[in-house]
């Protein structure tokens, strides 16, 4: 016989019969695996309940706290014009520029607040940062830009107390 009538091995032979099994499908967790999964489960969700409680508790007393820090921002602004209110019988020019003062310390509190004031013309319209409330012709401005500020505004696009009341001029006929 040659080689190529040989008959093959007998482990050759065994190989070729039975294809090989398949790998065993992998089993869940034993029971022990399963109960401590659960107690982890059972823990996360207790957790998780007692953060909502914590903020719930909690975030009345942080916007008091809020609420009283911006307050106490504008006391110096009250005490000013008290003080002014204590001289309105002085030189009204002083009283003006009292006021004035009085003024632009409640600007800044405004700003620091994260509010700045948004009073300026020449600039274009931004239905953003600007509430039309009158169209005007003006021979010196290019169409759709602020001419007027009859109301300023304050805050910026993302965060906005309110929007500056502006006259828009338009295109010219």
């Amino acid at each position: 016989m040659s080689d190529h009538d040989q008959a093959p091995p007998a482990e050759d032979a065994a190989r070729t019969e039975h294809p090989q099994e398949e790998a065993p499908a992998p089993q869940g967790p034993s029971a022990l695996e399963a109960e401590e999964l659960e107690d982890r489960w059972r823990r996360a969700l207790a957790d998780l309940d007692n953060l909502r409680k914590r903020y719930a508790r909690d975030r009345p007393r942080e916007l008091e706290a809020e609420r009283a820090r911006a307050t106490a921002a504008w006391l110096p602004v009250v005490d000013n014009l008290e003080l002014a209110l204590a001289h309105a019988d002085a030189d009204p020019e002083t009283i003006v520029r009292g006021v004035q003062a009085v003024r632009d310390q409640a600007l800044d509190v405004l700003r620091s607040l994260g509010y700045p004031r948004h009073d300026e013309t020449g600039v274009p319209f931004d239905p953003v940062l600007h509430e039309v409330v009158s169209v005007v012709e003006d021979p010196d401005a290019a169409p759709g830009t602020v001419v007027q500020v009859l109301r300023p505004g304050y805050g910026d696009p993302d965060r906005q107390l309110r929007p500056a009341a502006v006259a828009v001029s338009r295109k010219q006929e």
